[in-house]
């Protein structure tokens, strides 16, 4: 069994650690950026949209717990933002430690994320995955999710 479990302010600094690590790494490999201009960038996205932490308003950042017997073990994150009006919730980041892949608990998450939304009245869960990540796109498809579209760039800087 996952549960969901608010991200504590004591977390929160490890997962920047995470995010501003992968999401630099996936700046540079996409967006062609030198390692130096995709941290600046990492840095400045987490900060214009979580400026309050844990505590921004309209976001949801949680730990994924995973259950078993009567041991539970802190498995991942999960950031997300909810849309009442369009009964919709955005996934921003969704990550199962390296030692917790490859183990199915990618796929058994999304299908308890997905009923936990369906509870409370959500219709869509919606999100974008990185053109290079082969292995996120597998979990997200075996799961139903679709292409709805793709995002381009074009580096034109000097």
């Amino acid at each position: 069994m996952i549960t969901f479990r608010p991200m504590w302010e004591d977390e929160y600094p490890g997962y920047l650690e995470y995010f501003i690590t992968d999401y630099t790494r996936e700046i540079t490999e996409n967006y062609k950026l030198t390692p130096d201009d995709a941290l600046a960038r990492a840095r400045k996205e987490i900060a214009e949209s979580l400026p309050g932490g844990v505590k921004t308003p309209g976001h949801v950042l949680v730990c994924l717990i995973s259950h078993s017997g009567d041991s539970e073990k802190h498995i991942g994150y999960l950031w997300y933002k909810p849309d009442a009006i369009m009964r919709s919730v955005y996934i921003y980041d969704f990550y199962i430690f390296d030692t917790c892949q490859g183990q199915g608990l990618g796929k058994h998450t999304l299908w308890e994320f997905e009923h936990e939304m369906q509870t409370q009245g959500f219709a869509e869960i919606r999100l974008r995955v990185a053109g290079d990540n082969e292995r996120a796109r597998h979990v997200y498809e075996a799961v139903g999710f679709g292409v709805t579209g793709i995002n381009m760039s074009k580096n034109i800087k000097n």
